[in-house]
C-alpha cells in the first residue's frame, strides 16, 4: 500500500511538473511574439509613405490624386488618416503591459514633443523649396502646426488613453468593457469638434498678403489689409468656418499655412499669386491651416479608432475571430460615416469632419485587413518587403524624400551658377 502511495505521488509531481513546464514554454512564446514586429503592420506604414510619396509628386500631373480643393475626397486625402490610424494600433502594441503609469506617460510626451519639434523644423518654413539655397525663418510668420504636429498630438492623446482609461479591476472582462472609456471620448470629441464647427459665430475678419524676399508678392502688396466678410454661423466654406477662426485667433493669421488647397477651387482658380483681382474673393489668398487645432480632435479620434484594431490584435490569437472583429468594426464605421454624408455632413479632409473621419479609419481599416491576409496569414512577404522596409524606416523617408531634404542636398551641388544643377533638369 505504501509504495502504491509513493508511485501515485511521483505521477502527480511528474505531471506537475510537465504541467509547469508547458506553461513556461507557452509564456516564453508568448513573450517572443511581443517582441517580434508585426509585418502587416509594418508594410501598411510603408504603403502610406509610398502614397505619400506618390500623391506630392504625381499630383501636379494627375490632379485626380491630389487633395481634393474642399469637399470630397481624393486618394491623397486618405494618406494622413491611414498614418493616424497606424499610430493607434502601434500604441496598443506598445502600451499593453503597462507597469508603470506615469513613467509611461513622461515618455509619451517626450516622444510626442520631439516629434512635434522636428514637425516645426521640417514644415515651419525654415527650408524655402527645392527651387531655393536658402533657408531661415521669420518666427513671427512661422508655422506652429503641420503633418507630424499633427500625428504628435494624436499620438499623445491615444497614448494617454491607453495608459490610463483601460479597465483592469477585473479578470475576466471583453474588449468593448475593458476599453468603454475610450469610446466615451472618441463620443466627447466628436461632440466638442462638431459643437464649436457649427456653434461658434465667426464675424468678419482681415489679413494682409505675406510678403518675404521670396516670395512673389511686391511690397505694395503686402501693406494692403484685406476684409473677408462673414458675420455667420454654421458655415462649412473655405472663408467662414469657425476651425479657421479658432487657428486666427489662437495662432495668428501669420502662423498658418499660406497655400491652402482650397486655392485650386473655381473661385479662386484664374487668381495668381501676385495679387488680389477684383474678379476673385479675397479669402482665395487668405493664410489657412488643414492641419489646425479644431480639426485635430477628430484627428485624434482616427488614432483612438486604431487604438480597438490593435486590442483586437493583442487580445484574439485566432486570425478569423480578428478579421471577424476588424470587418464588423471597419464596415460599421464606413456605413456611418455614408449616412451622415447623405445627411447634409461633407467629407472635408481641411475641417476634418465626422463623416470624413469614419469613412477614411474604415478604409484604413479594411485596407489594414487586406494587408493582414496577404502578409501575416498567406505569408506572401516577398511581395511586399520593399513596402515593409519603408515602412521600418518611414521617419527617416519622410525627413529625407517627402520634406524634400534629399533633394534640397543634391541642389547644393551645381555647375558655376545654381541655376545649373541636377534638380533644374527635372523642375
Amino acid at each position: 500500500m505504501a509504495d502504491y502511495l509513493q508511485l501515485r505521488n511521483e505521477v502527480e509531481l511528474q505531471l506537475e511538473q510537465q504541467q509547469q513546464q508547458q506553461q513556461d514554454e507557452s509564456k516564453k512564446k508568448k513573450m517572443k511574439r511581443g517582441n517580434t514586429r508585426l509585418a502587416s503592420l509594418d508594410v501598411f506604414r510603408g504603403l502610406s509613405v509610398f502614397l505619400m510619396i506618390f500623391v506630392d509628386y504625381a499630383g501636379a500631373i494627375l490632379p485626380s490624386i491630389s487633395h481634393s480643393p474642399w469637399n470630397g475626397v481624393h486618394l491623397a486625402d486618405f494618406v494622413m488618416p491611414f498614418f493616424l490610424f497606424i499610430v493607434g494600433v502601434s500604441l496598443a502594441l506598445v502600451y499593453k503591459n503597462v507597469q508603470n503609469k506615469v513613467k509611461a506617460t513622461y515618455k509619451a510626451v517626450i516622444r510626442a514633443t520631439q516629434l512635434f519639434l522636428l514637425g516645426i523644423f521640417l514644415q515651419g518654413g525654415y527650408f524655402h523649396g527645392i527651387t531655393s539655397l536658402t533657408f531661415g525663418v521669420d518666427m513671427e510668420s512661422i508655422r506652429w502646426l503641420g503633418i507630424l504636429q499633427r500625428i504628435a498630438l494624436g499620438y499623445v492623446i491615444a497614448a494617454l488613453c491607453e495608459i490610463w482609461l483601460p479597465c483592469r479591476t477585473r479578470l475576466e472582462i471583453t474588449t468593448s468593457e475593458k476599453y468603454y472609456m475610450n469610446w466615451c471620448v472618441i463620443l466627447a470629441l466628436c461632440i466638442i469638434h462638431s459643437g464649436l464647427l457649427y456653434g461658434l459665430y465667426v464675424s468678419d475678419w482681415e489679413f494682409r498678403l505675406p510678403y518675404s524676399a521670396y516670395s512673389m508678392l511686391s511690397p505694395h502688396d503686402s501693406h494692403i489689409v484685406y476684409m473677408v466678410k462673414c458675420a455667420v454661423r454654421g458655415d462649412l466654406g473655405p472663408a467662414c468656418n469657425a476651425a479657421g477662426m479658432i487657428d486666427r485667433y489662437i495662432l495668428g493669421v501669420d502662423h498658418l499655412y499660406k497655400k491652402p488647397v482650397y486655392r485650386n477651387l473655381k473661385e479662386c482658380s484664374s487668381s495668381g499669386y501676385s495679387h488680389v483681382s477684383g474678379s476673385q474673393p479675397p479669402w482665395c489668398f487668405a493664410p489657412f491651416d488643414p492641419e489646425g487645432i479644431l480639426s485635430s480632435l477628430t484627428a485624434a479620434v482616427t488614432c483612438i479608432i486604431g487604438l480597438h484594431y490593435g486590442h483586437v490584435l493583442v487580445q484574439i490569437e485566432d486570425h478569423k475571430s480578428r478579421l471577424y472583429h476588424w470587418l464588423l468594426c471597419s464596415f460599421s464605421l464606413f456605413g456611418l460615416g455614408l449616412l451622415l454624408t447623405y445627411a447634409g455632413i461633407p467629407l472635408n479632409k481641411s475641417l476634418y469632419s465626422i463623416s470624413y473621419m469614419l469613412l477614411t479609419s474604415a478604409s484604413a481599416g479594411i485596407t489594414f485587413c487586406s494587408i493582414y491576409v496577404l502578409v501575416d496569414i498567406y505569408g506572401y512577404k516577398h511581395l511586399t518587403f520593399v513596402l515593409e522596409w519603408m515602412g521600418i524606416h518611414s521617419l527617416g523617408i519622410f525627413v529625407l524624400v517627402s520634406s524634400n531634404l534629399a533633394v534640397l542636398a543634391i541642389h547644393g551641388f551645381y555647375w558655376k551658377s545654381p541655376d545649373s544643377n541636377i534638380v533644374s533638369l527635372f523642375i
